[in-house]
């Protein structure tokens, strides 16, 4: 029954993606860290006592996001197995995100094929944290692959582990950790300090996700008759080129992939962050490398299902 969960969730994840109008538990999770942020900084002034704050913001956030989890799950399941096997499936659907992420690609890829570069510029606004309002269509283009590549770790790989390691409350606790990041862990004046435990412990949970994505990328090139080769070369080589330690890998391996080049100077809330190009430019980036990307992506997610659910049945024995 639990790796049926897993599969009955990925597939819900893949038909229905994230519907804008349906409860979630990111936004519970968003709205705890709006609330804990404010108390924090209404106590903690300066620099030592915000990353002490953060600290407590991401024990209260990460702590009551797997304890409620947890406690939720007994509680289905003592009411009735069928009725926990549900809300187990409803968790694990709920940290998946391929579905979502391919959506929000495609928003733009419309955009920037039928519609102004207003419209494209607004859209991957919805979806990155740097500035698009200069951006040409070359490089809104290379920002949409990138944030794809990048995502398939956050939004699909790094859940799908942790399920493996500690079932549907474990992936929940990791989606805390990863919002707690995408909300608080910049490496600007006003969250450097306090989002410092947030982005230290989101790289140590994506740490092992990440370099897998490398491995199971470079399966789906071969699998699309993309450059496998050349995807594993180059991100191999182009691994440590970004200030993350995580982030490199699967898009260094898209850009093997495609035989593009990504990365490159961005401006994040207004200030001008240098980065490091990953791959050789072997052509252009083009209009159609988003969707070739969100392919890669989603079999990359299958795979990661396929793999983890072997490896927890060959481990634990639960079927």
């Amino acid at each position: 029954m639990t790796l049926l969960a897993w599969a009955a969730a990925w597939l819900l994840d893949y038909w229905l993606g994230d519907p804008p109008h349906w409860p979630h538990p990111v936004r519970w999770i968003g709205n705890l860290i709006t609330v804990t942020q404010r108390v924090v900084r209404k106590f903690c002034k300066s620099e030592r006592a915000l990353k002490m704050g953060g600290g407590v913001l991401w024990l209260v956030v990460v702590g009551t996001t797997l304890s409620a989890s947890w406690g939720l799950l007994h509680l289905a399941n003592f009411i009735h197995p069928c009725v926990g096997w549900l809300v187990e499936v409803w968790m694990i659907y709920t940290v998946l995100a391929a579905r979502c992420l391919s959506d929000a690609a495609l928003e733009v890829y419309r955009a920037l094929k039928d519609g102004t570069l207003a419209d494209s510029r607004e859209k991957l606004s919805w979806i990155v944290g740097r500035d698009t309002s200069q951006l040409e269509r070359p490089q809104i283009t290379r920002a949409v692959v990138e944030t794809v590549a990048e995502n398939s770790v956050d939004g699909v790989i790094a859940p799908l582990f942790f399920l493996m390691l500690g079932g549907a409350p474990l992936a929940m606790a990791y989606k805390a950790i990863n919002t707690l990041d995408s909300m608080v862990g910049y490496k600007t004046e006003k969250y450097r300090a306090i989002g410092y435990v947030s982005a230290r412990l989101d790289d140590l949970a994506n740490y092992i996700p990440a370099r897998l994505s490398w491995l199971l990328l470079s399966a789906s090139a071969w699998c699309l008759r993309a450059d496998f080769s050349r995807a594993l070369r180059i991100g191999w080589r182009d691994r440590y080129q970004h200030s993350s330690p995580n982030c490199a890998w699967p898009e260094a391996t898209v850009a093997g992939a495609l035989g593009i080049r990504l990365g490159g100077p961005n401006t994040y809330f207004g200030e001008r962050v240098e980065k490091p190009w990953m791959g050789d430019e072997q052509r252009g980036i083009a209009l159609d490398d988003i969707t070739r990307t969100i392919q890669l992506m989603m079999l990359a997610s299958l795979q990661a299902l396929l793999l983890f659910a072997a490896l927890r049945w060959l481990t634990f024995g639960i079927a």
